[in-house]
């Protein structure tokens, strides 16, 4: 039998062969890990959904953020949860909000860690929605002078890039104009461009307590359906300031990943999201999947789509494997 001259299992004959040769670098430097902060003191209540992952006080969360950061993960993304919540969210941006306590301990003590600020409105919201609700329905552009005003909170607390979530049209110009005229044209924008109305956010909704009261999100987040109006949404981010597109979620949207990293220069991030994180933990639970291989199976595929920036539960785990060796 003749075999073609080629012959690619040569380069695949041992660890070293491949490794020489392997495409796509994962490396903890590419992750971002999530917290959630919540008020008080001493404070590390787990997430039921969400194994391994937990609501924070400042203090507790400074711990998580030190191991972190020693573990080689540059980054940290924030989102609070406030003691009080009314219809306008209006704790999101109070000077001694849960995130800008957290921002402001973080940077005062973690030196060189980078902390990502989460601007949404959800979580402060007694309804749960992320704007200013009218007559059952959010008002986009009455929004927009909320979503600037907890951009500015947070970077007057020192937080080193902001990441609005909400899908709001015009949200990043709204933004990008407030910190321009507010001395913090240094502040990037990492913005949610590409953010889809996912079933996969469920568990994210009981770690943030930000379930909608009524109705849903979907005319506001993306149709799950819809590939063409991505490039649509990024392009418009990026017109409006965006300094870096995210999409959301990253598993069952690859395509849109891969889409955006052919049309687009700048970096791209992915949130590796809580439904995602979950089933993974659930099944390894289990015993029907290997975590650990899946776990970085799942990252390195995200990152072979296109994205330079991964947002993950996952991050901490997978930064002990690598510095293991």
């Amino acid at each position: 039998m003749m075999y073609p001259e080629y012959r690619p299992r040569r380069l695949r004959r041992t660890e070293a062969l491949r490794a020489m040769v392997r495409e796509t670098e994962l490396t903890p430097s590419h992750l971002v890990y999530p917290l959630f902060i919540v008020p008080g003191k001493d404070v590390k209540r787990p997430i039921d959904a969400m194994p391994g992952c937990f609501q924070l006080s400042v203090d507790k969360a400074l711990e998580e953020a030190k191991e972190v950061f020693g573990l080689g993960i540059p980054a940290i993304m924030l989102f609070g949860l406030p003691e009080h919540k009314d219809p306008k969210g209006s704790e999101a941006w109070a000077q001694h909000g849960v995130v800008q306590k957290a921002t402001a301990a973080l940077k005062r003590d973690v030196h060189g860690l980078l902390v990502i600020t989460d601007v949404c409105m959800c979580e402060y919201t007694s309804h749960g929605h992320c704007g200013i609700v009218s007559r059952g329905d959010v008002e986009n552009d009455a929004t927009l002078e909320s979503l600037a005003k907890i951009a500015l909170s947070h970077a007057r607390a020192g937080a080193d890039m902001v990441a609005p979530s909400d899908m709001m049209d015009g949200r990043v110009e709204a933004i990008r104009e407030a910190l321009d005229e507010n001395d913090f044209s240094h502040i990037p924008i990492m913005s949610y461009a590409v953010k889809y109305a996912s079933a996969f956010y469920g568990p994210f909704r009981d770690a943030a307590e930000s379930t909608p009261q009524f109705g849903d999100r979907k005319s506001y987040q993306m149709d799950p359906p819809n590939q063409r109006e991505a490039l649509r949404e990024a392009t418009l981010d990026l017109e409006e300031g965006a300094d870096i597109i995210m999409v959301k979620p990253a598993m069952s949207y690859l395509d849109i990943i891969h889409l955006l990293r052919q049309e687009f220069t700048l970096p791209i991030a992915a949130y590796q999201v809580s439904g995602e994180y979950s089933m993974i933990k659930a099944a390894a639970m289990n015993g029907w999947i290997d975590e650990s291989r899946v776990v970085e199976e799942s990252l390195t595929g995200i990152r072979r789509a296109g994205a330079d920036v991964i947002i993950t539960y996952f991050a901490k785990d997978y930064a002990k494997k690598y510095k293991a060796g």
